[in-house]
C-alpha cells in the first residue's frame, strides 16, 4: 500500500524540498501541503493521509495546536514532527499532545522516508537510541499534570511491566524480543495490552508516560 504524506510546513522551500524527496520514494506519495496548523486540520479531513509531517512553529495555528487538535478527531492520520534540536521543549509537548514521534529537519532523504514508514506501521518511537535520550530531557521540562495517574501502572502485569520500561528505553519491538528471549510477536501482543490498560495511543505516549510516572527516570 502506498503511504500517503501531508506536509505541513510555514516555508515554501521546506515543503517542495521534502516533497521532492518523498514522492522518488517507492511507496510513498505526498497528497498534500499545508502552510499553518489550521489549513492542516482542514487537509487531514479533506485527503486524509496516513502521515503528517508537522512543524511547529508557523503563523496562525502552530504545529502543537494542530497536533492536538487531529488527535482529538480520532483521525487514521500519525503525526511525525520536523524540528530542531533548540526546541527540544516544543517537541515534547508534541509527543504529550499525541504526536506519534519526531523528525529532525535535517534528516537525509533516506532517514525521512525511513521515519515516514516507521510512524506509518505503528511504530512510534522513531530513532530509538536519539528518542531515549531526547524523552529523557524533555521529562524534565514538564510543568503541565501528568498524563495519566501513576496508579494506572499497577494494572499492568509484570511482564507488561518490563515491557513499557524497555520501550521508554528507545528498545524497538524485535530488541525487548531479544532482550526478553520471546517471540516478537509476544511483545506486540504485550504492547497492544498496555496501551489498552493505561488508554494512551501509541508507542510514544507509552514511553512518555513511563517518565512522568517516574516508571523510568531520567539518566
Amino acid at each position: 500500500m502506498t503511504i500517503r504524506v501531508l506536509i505541513v510546513d510555514d516555508q515554501m522551500m521546506v515543503r517542495e524540498g521534502f516533497s521532492v524527496l518523498l514522492n522518488a520514494m517507492d511507496g510513498i506519495e505526498v497528497a498534500g501541503e499545508a502552510v499553518d496548523g489550521r489549513q492542516a486540520i482542514a487537509q487531514v479531513a479533506a485527503l486524509k493521509p496516513d502521515v503528517v509531517l508537522m512543524d511547529i512553529r508557523m503563523p496562525e495555528m502552530n504545529g502543537l495546536e494542530a497536533t492536538r487538535e487531529i488527535v482529538a478527531a480520532d483521525t487514521d492520520a500519525k503525526v511525525l514532527v520536523l524540528t530542531t534540536f533548540d526546541l527540544d521543549e516544543y517537541v515534547y509537548q508534541a509527543l504529550r499532545a499525541g504526536a506519534s514521534g519526531f523528525l529532525l529537519k535535517d534528516a537525509s532523504a533516506r532517514q525521512l522516508a525511513e521515519g515516514v514508514r516507521v510512524v506509518a506501521s505503528g511504530e512510534a518511537l522513531l530513532a530509538p537510541s536519539v528518542t531515549k535520550r531526547l524523552i529523557s530531557e524533555f521529562s524534565k521540562l514538564s510543568e503541565s499534570p501528568k498524563l495519566a495517574d501513576p496508579a494506572s501502572v499497577g494494572e499492568l502485569t509484570e511482564r507488561e511491566t518490563e515491557v513499557l520500561v524497555l520501550i521508554a528505553q528507545g528498545l524497538s519491538n524485535a530488541e525487548i524480543a531479544d532482550r526478553l528471549i520471546v517471540a516478537e510477536s509476544t511483545i506486540k501482543t504485550h504492547v497492544s495490552r498496555i496501551l489498552v490498560k493505561l488508554g494512551l495511543r501509541d508507542r510514544t505516549q507509552a514511553a512518555v508516560f513511563a517518565y512522568e510516572t517516574r516508571l523510568v527516570t531520567p539518566a
